[in-house]
């Protein structure tokens, strides 16, 4: 049975349920697996993954294993797959070129404190509006600006109530398919294989299909109008790493710089 849009509670609340086994499988951001095991959301640090083949790459690769292990011995959840979500983008109603260019924007970032790096660094004033509430917040002027990827920005129809789509990506999303300590338990091997072969083929074939519609979005959010301009991703950057620690949110500056290196 399969409960989608938040029918079960927002993002916090399926990570709980898995921990209290209420719920047996979800799918959600490193970023929330971070708030049991911190070092697992060192992927949403920014500029972490050069694009999504890069993040392919790292989920089979050893820091990936390491990280992955690092969760289940904290929390017993085992996750079985990585689907990229896409990579971030910015949406505002004020032009952007380059890091400073954001300063004092009133911008909606998740509740996760690794999202909130690239718009603090920058000096965009951030609120953490809840995602089902955001088109109104931009309609409203509540805030000025958001970031999601531009499949999301699609979806959701943001680009109806913002001017320009800032391409900054700044972090390249993905979600862990997570099975609860309590239902991974109670599988045969047998069925812990199939189980694993099955949700990494979803994973891929979303993965896949993202990163088709990706490639066709820049041109059909010109066609609509909407302004949508690259950004100096190095000066983003600078300002990043100058700015923000990696201690300050939990994460090991060594699984990054091991993540960074992957061919």
């Amino acid at each position: 049975d399969v409960y989608p849009a938040s029918q079960l509670g927002k993002e916090a609340d399926i990570n709980q349920g898995l921990m209290l086994g209420t719920v047996d499988i979800i799918i959600s951001g490193s970023s929330f697996a971070a708030r049991e095991y911190p070092p697992i959301g060192v992927t949403y640090f920014p500029y972490t993954f050069r694009d999504a083949d890069h993040l392919l790459k790292y989920t089979k690769s050893d820091v990936y294993k390491a990280l992955t292990k690092g969760y289940e011995d904290k929390t017993g959840n085992h996750i079985t797959a990585t689907t990229y979500y896409g990579t971030r983008q910015t949406t505002s109603n004020r032009p952007i070129a380059k890091c400073s260019d954001m300063q004092g924007l009133k911008m909606r970032v998740p509740d996760v404190p690794a999202y909130l790096a690239m718009p603090r660094a920058c000096g965009a004033n951030t609120a953490p509006i809840a995602f089902a509430e955001v088109y109104l917040a931009l309609q409203n002027g509540t805030v000025e600006a958001q970031e999601n990827p531009l499949t999301t920005i699609e979806a959701k129809k943001f680009y109806e109530v913002q001017k320009h789509i800032v391409l900054t990506g700044h972090i390249v999303d993905h979600l862990n398919t997570i099975i609860s300590a309590s239902r991974w338990a109670s599988l045969s091997d047998e069925d812990k294989k199939i189980f694993t072969e099955v949700m990494q083929e979803a994973a891929a074939r979303a993965t896949a299909k993202i990163v088709a519609r990706e490639k066709e979005l820049v041109q059909v959010f010109k066609d609509r109008g909407i302004t949508v301009t690259d950004v100096d991703r190095a000066d983003f950057e600078k300002n990043v790493l100058e700015k923000v620690t990696f201690e300050e949110f939990g994460y090991n500056k060594a699984d990054w710089e091991a993540i960074r290196a992957i061919k």
